[in-house]
């Protein structure tokens, strides 16, 4: 590697992608990028850094959507008060990602395009539906982040010729919570042996769910939902009773494998249910409390 550049603008981080035609790469935080290069994964001719690009290290909200910059930090989200009191899910996915000096630099947009099945932020992000904002030279769309993943490992953003400059999702007007937890050796620091999250958007008077989205890690080659289980919550109470039976039929879309860096996959398996059922209980109580604060 020779150059590294901090482009100003979006378009001229696409534009230094462009003349090294294929030879630099995207880089933010780093924490991803700079290991692959130490262990020769990746050998880029140039590093385009986008963290001072204005604008993407916010966090902006509106009635309907919350977008969050390419630049912002799981350190950001973690001490944001509107995602502490509204998103706990992804706050407290922040919290598990390595150790504080990690999450200072790590952003939420890396850790999704680094495209791990079991990584805490993305299935995360699959729970809220997000989108992400993908630009090259030919203008940027927005893409639902579950179409991101090619397969373990394998992003279907290709960093030497795109950007993510943004990751949204929808802020509900009816009661809604979400929650998240991971199953590990320890708290961070390790690979999860599993990690859930879920979005339950209830009625108006939080009796039975509206909608509901349940996602999985690493269940399968890419981040997970569980749609069947999913189907099955809509027009059920909000109840333990639902939420177990709801968890039983996610084991049974589930296909973890076999790791000798994780767990079997029967104890994955057996695992699942109690995991999924704990999560949902949580975010409906987070949508109960939300009342008409979102």
């Amino acid at each position: 590697m020779t150059d590294y550049i901090y482009p100003s603008s979006v378009e001229e981080a696409i534009a230094h992608l462009e003349a090294y035609d294929g030879e630099a790469r995207i880089i933010a935080g780093g924490t991803d990028v700079l290991p692959d290069l130490r262990k020769h994964k990746i050998h880029p001719h140039c590093l385009v850094d986008v963290t001072r690009i204005p604008g993407l290290d916010r966090i902006t909200v509106t009635e309907d959507v919350v977008e969050v910059g390419a630049a912002v930090t799981f350190a950001a989200i973690e001490n944001s008060p509107f995602l502490n009191q509204h998103v706990q899910a992804l706050v407290d996915a922040a919290r598990s990602v390595g150790a504080a000096a990690i999450q200072n630099a790590a952003t939420w947009v890396g850790n999704i395009v680094q495209a791990m099945p079991a990584a805490d932020g993305a299935i995360v992000a699959i729970a809220l539906e997000a989108e992400a904002r993908v630009a090259d030279r030919h203008g940027a769309i927005w893409q639902p982040v579950e179409s991101l993943f090619g397969g373990p490992g394998v992003s279907n953003v290709n960093p030497s010729r795109q950007v993510v400059t943004h990751v949204r999702f929808p802020r509900h007007r009816s009661r809604w919570g979400t929650a998240w937890a991971r199953v590990g050796r320890r708290r961070s620091l390790v690979l999860p042996i599993l990690n859930c999250a879920a979005k339950l958007c209830l009625d108006p008077d939080g009796v039975r769910v509206t909608r509901a989205c349940i996602a999985l890690g690493p269940v399968a080659p890419r981040p997970f939902r569980a749609r069947q289980a999913e189907a099955f919550l809509i027009g059920q109470s909000a109840d333990a009773e639902f939420f177990s039976q709801a968890a039983r039929i996610a084991q049974g879309e589930a296909d973890p494998r076999s790791s000798l860096m994780r767990a079997s996959r029967e104890y994955r398996l057996a695992v699942i249910p109690s995991l999924v059922s704990d999560v949902l209980s949580a975010a409906a109580v987070a949508a109960k409390h939300a009342g008409s604060r979102n």
